[in-house]
């Protein structure tokens, strides 16, 4: 046996001709390594002809593709790494978020320790007249306050938790509904509410999710502004 098949025997490869096709054996590796790789080459050059040498060309081809593999290979662990890196620095920043308020889409608030609620209405478009709704958990309206014109983006209220009856209103739970319109015709909008983060989920793919007082699971990404 030549040192060529003593390599391949040893690496758990048989094979019976030269023409014969390597096979592996069950107990054998089915991937090549870089030791293995450099044992195999080392093998080639000690058993080569020497009026036939192997052309340094393909070695060198050979071998810059084995080099090319192993930095993929290990440059695929290193943006692991950072990857998980990057997920635990997440979790930490949305534990951060826990005991603090939050503006955020929802229709539902409850009071500040101060009494009534503040909020903002996003505007698709310029409105001539915008006005916001607080209602109570039954459904009956507490307030209406119009906020006038707005051009597209975001107005603000604030509501000081007195119903339009002059009574306190409590702590709610309320529920907030706009409405928006210009020239006779309706202004696509979307209701924003102050609310506190009671907690954050930790899913076991994705990103983290908090959990908010009256609205419930809220990504990262939808998080307008931090009281």
């Amino acid at each position: 046996m030549t040192g060529f098949d003593t390599t391949l025997s040893n690496l758990g490869i048989a094979r019976s001709g030269a023409a014969a096709t390597p096979t592996v054996s069950a107990a054998a590796s089915t991937s090549l390594g870089q030791a293995d790789f450099l044992k195999l080459m080392t093998a080639q050059l000690q058993n080569q002809d020497p009026f036939a040498p192997v052309d340094n060309t393909q070695m060198v081809a050979q071998m810059a593709q084995f080099s090319s593999l192993s930095g993929i290979s290990e440059m695929n662990t290193t943006l692991k790494t950072i990857a998980d890196k990057l997920t635990g620095t997440s979790a930490n920043d949305a534990m951060a978020f826990v005991g603090k308020t939050v503006l955020t889409a929802g229709d539902t608030a409850y009071a500040r320790t101060s009494g009534g609620i503040a909020g903002a209405i996003e505007l698709d478009d310029d409105a001539t007249d915008v006005t916001v709704t607080i209602q109570d958990a039954g459904g009956a309206t507490l307030r209406t306050l119009k906020l006038g014109a707005h051009p597209a983006g975001t107005a603000t209220f604030d509501w000081d938790g007195i119903a339009d009856s002059g009574d306190a209103a409590g702590t709610g739970p309320f529920k907030v509904v706009a409405s928006a319109s210009a020239a006779g015709k309706s202004v696509g909008n979307r209701t924003l509410v102050w609310a506190p983060v009671q907690s954050v989920s930790m899913p076991s793919s994705g990103a983290p999710v908090l959990n908010v007082a009256g609205i419930g699971a809220v990504p990262l990404s939808t998080i307008r502004q931090i009281g």
